[in-house]
C-alpha cells in the first residue's frame, strides 16, 4: 500500500504531499492543473524515464518519494537478491527518484543508491499502473497468464506454485547432470593425472617442519669447511693443545690461584676471585662444547646430495601446487576428493538421471493440469469480460483469450496467454497492447479484473479510465472501481463526479499564478469541501442549486 507520495519541484508542483489510505482514492482538478504530473511522478518511482524539462523552472532538481507499507514478499524475487542484501527487510519501503535540471536521474531504495532497473523490478511488484502513457502491466503476457490462472481459482494458483518449484528443480538437475556428463568424458584422463600428482605428494610425505630441518642441514653441509675452521680456532683459543701456555683456560686458572692468595691479604678481593672462577668454569664448559661440536661435525658429500635432491622435490611440488607446503597439502586433499567423485561418478550419474526423470514426470503432470484448466476457463473469461465491457461504454467490443503453446516450458507451464481486443465491430481482434488506447486499456482492465478477481494486493493506479464516457456508464465505471478497491488500494485520476463521489479519500489539484510563476497545490478535501468540488466537476457555479442538489444525490448514493 502506498502510504505517502511526496513531490517537489516537478513541473508545476513546487511541493505536494499526499497521505493515502486503503480503498478508493481519487484525484481531481481542472484540466491543466497538474493531474498528469502526479501520474508522471508515479512513473518515475517505477523506474520510468524523466521527460525533458520536468524540473520546475529555476530549480536545480526535482524529487519524488513514495512510502509503501505491507510490502510482503515484494523483495523475494531472485532479480532483487542484491538489493535485498543491501537494504535488508522491513515493514515499510521508501522508493525515491531525483531528477537534475540536466536530465540526469538517481534512484534510491531505503535511502541507499539503486538503479532505475531496481525501481522497475520492485515498483512493479508494489504498483500496477494503467494509463495512456504509463506502465501497462495488463499488456504483459506473464500478467495475462496470471490473471487467467487467478480466474481458474485457488487450486490453479496452487498448481502454479508447484509448477514453478518443479520447473526450477528440473533445470537444476539438468545443469548438474550436464556437468557430470562433461566430466565423465574426460574422467579417465583426469583420474590418471590426479593419481599421478597425488602419488608424487604422498611419496614425499611433505611437512613444513621437515623442510625447515633439511634447509638447516643443507646450510651446515655447504659451510662445513668454514664451520670447522671457525669452531676449531675458538676451541684452540680456550684449550690449546699445541702451546705451552695451554690457552685461555690455563691462563685463567693461574690468575685464579694468584687471586686466592691475594685474597688472604685483602678480603675485598674475595668477590672478584669468585667472579674470576665463574669465568674460568664457563670457559671450560664452552671449550668442551666446542670440541663436542667439532667431533659431531661431518662433511659428507653424499648426504649433501641427498638433502639437495629432497629439497628439490619440495621446490618442484611447491611450484606446481601453490608455492608452499601448506598449499601442496591442500591440493592433495582436494585431489583425493576429486578422485572420490570421479570414482563415484557412475553412481552419481545414475542417481541424478533418476531424479531428473522423476522431476520431469511430475512437471509434465502439473503442466497438463494447468493447460487443461486454462483451455476450459479462457472462453468463459472472454464471455464475461465482453459482458462487462458492454456496461463500460464498450458495447461493440469483442474480447478473446488466446491460449497458445509455448516453444519451451517455463515456470508457469506450457502455455502463453494473449488478451485480444477489437474495440469496434468489423475489425479483427488484436493483442491488447497494440489495440487499446489509454481509456480503453483502463476500462478493459476494470472488466477483466472485475471478472477474474485477480491482481494481488498491490496498489492499482488508473489514469484516463473515464475517457470518452459519462452518465450511467460513468456510474458503472465508478461502481466497478469501488468494488475493485475493496481489500486493496486504488488511486484514480478522474474528471467525472460520478466516480469522485465514491472515493474514500479525495485530493484536489489546483493551480494559481504567483510572482508570474504558476504554482500547483494538492489538498485533501474534507466532507464540507467535497460537495463544492462535485458541483465544479458538474460544470456549474457554486451557487447553482440544481447542481448542488445533484452533487448531494451522488454523495448519498455512494
Amino acid at each position: 500500500m502506498l502510504l505517502e507520495l511526496r513531490v517537489e519541484n516537478l513541473l508545476l508542483i513546487e511541493r505536494a504531499e499526499l497521505r493515502l489510505a486503503g480503498g478508493l482514492n481519487v484525484i481531481t482538478g481542472e484540466t491543466g492543473a497538474g493531474k498528469t504530473v502526479l501520474a508522471h511522478s508515479l512513473d518515475l518511482l517505477l523506474g520510468g524515464k524523466a521527460r525533458p524539462g520536468v524540473v520546475r523552472p529555476g530549480c536545480e532538481e526535482a524529487w519524488v518519494e513514495g512510502v509503501f507499507s505491507d510490502v510482503g514478499g515484494a523483495l523475494d524475487a531472485p532479480e532483487l537478491a542484491d538489493l535485498r542484501e543491501r537494504i535488508g527487510a522491513g515493514e515499510e519501503i521508501v522508493l525515491a527518484r531525483r531528477v537534475g535540471a540536466d536530465g540526469r536521474t538517481r534512484a534510491f531504495v531505503q535511502g541507499r543508491g539503486a538503479s532505475a532497473a531496481d525501481l522497475r523490478e520492485l515498483g512493479g511488484r508494489l504498483i500496477s499502473f494503467y494509463g495512456q502513457h504509463e506502465h501497462r502491466r495488463l499488456t504483459i503476457a506473464a500478467a495475462q497468464l496470471e490473471i487467467l490462472d487467478g480466474y481458474c481459482g485457488p487450486v490453479q494458483l496452487a498448481l502454479r506454485q508447484r509448477m514453478a518449484a518443479e520447473h526450477g528443480r528440473v533445470l537444476r538437475l539438468e545443469r548438474e547432470l550436464a556437468g557430470l556428463r562433461d566430466r565423465a568424458g574426460s574422467r579417465e584422463r583426469d583420474r590418471d593425472l590426479l593419481a599421478f600428482e597425488l602419488g608424487e605428494i604422498e611419496d614425499l610425505e611433505p611437512s613444513a617442519a621437515e623442510q625447515d630441518l633439511l634447509r638447516a642441514e643443507r646450510s651446515r653441509l655447504r659451510g662445513f669447511d668454514v664451520l670447522r675452521e671457525a669452531v676449531g680456532a675458538a676451541a684452540e683459543a680456550l684449550v690449546s693443545e699445541g702451546s705451552e701456555e695451554g690457552g685461555a683456560i690455563a691462563l685463567l686458572a693461574a690468575g685464579e690461584g694468584g687471586m686466592e692468595a691475594a685474597g688472604e691479604i685483602d678480603e675485598r678481593l674475595a668477590s672478584l676471585t669468585t667472579r674470576l672462577r665463574a669465568v674460568r668454569l664457563e670457559a671450560e664448559d664452552l671449550g668442551a662444547e666446542l670440541r663436542d661440536y667439532l667431533s659431531d661435525l661431518q662433511g659428507d658429500p653424499e648426504r649433501l646430495e641427498e638433502v639437495e635432491q629432497r629439497l628439490e622435490r619440495y621446490d618442484r611440488l611447491e611450484r606446481k601446487h601453490g608455492g608452499s607446503v601448506e598449499a601442496v597439502l591442500a591440493y592433495a586433499a582436494q585431489s583425493r576428493e576429486q578422485l572420490a567423485l570421479i570414482d563415484g561418478g557412475s553412481e552419481a550419474l545414475e542417481r541424478l538421471d533418476g531424479e531428473l526423470r522423476g522431476a520431469i514426470e511430475s512437471s509434465d503432470e502439473i503442466a497438463a493440469a494447468l493447460g487443461k484448466a486454462r483451455a476450459k476457463a479462457a472462453p468463459r473469461l472472454a464471455e464475461q469480460v465482453v459482458t462487462e465491457l458492454a456496461q463500460l461504454a464498450m458495447e461493440d467490443a469483442n474480447f478473446e483469450v488466446s491460449v497458445q503453446p509455448r516453444e519451451q516450458r517455463g515456470a508457469g507451464g506450457d502455455e502463453r496467454v494473449e488478451f485480444l481486443l477489437a474495440p469496434n465491430p468489423g475489425v479483427a481482434a488484436t493483442p491488447l497492447r497494440d489495440t487499446a488506447s489509454g481509456g480503453e486499456l483502463s476500462r478493459s482492465m476494470l472488466a477483466i479484473m472485475g471478472v477474474a478477481a485477480a491482481g494481488g494486493e498491490e496498489t492499482l493506479v488508473f489514469d484516463e479510465v473515464d475517457a470518452g464516457i459519462g452518465g450511467r456508464t460513468a456510474r458503472a465505471v465508478g461502481e466497478r472501481l469501488q468494488r475493485l478497491a475493496a481489500g486493496r488500494q486504488l488511486l484514480c485520476i478522474t474528471h467525472l463526479p460520478q466516480i469522485a463521489s465514491l472515493a474514500e479519500r479525495h485530493f484536489l489539484i489546483a493551480k494559481s499564478a504567483q510572482d508570474e510563476l504558476v504554482h500547483t497545490t494538492v489538498t485533501q478535501l474534507g466532507a464540507e469541501q467535497l460537495e463544492g468540488e462535485l458541483v465544479r466537476m458538474l460544470g456549474a457555479d457554486g451557487d447553482d442549486a440544481a447542481a448542488r442538489k445533484h452533487a448531494q444525490g451522488l454523495l448519498r448514493a455512494a
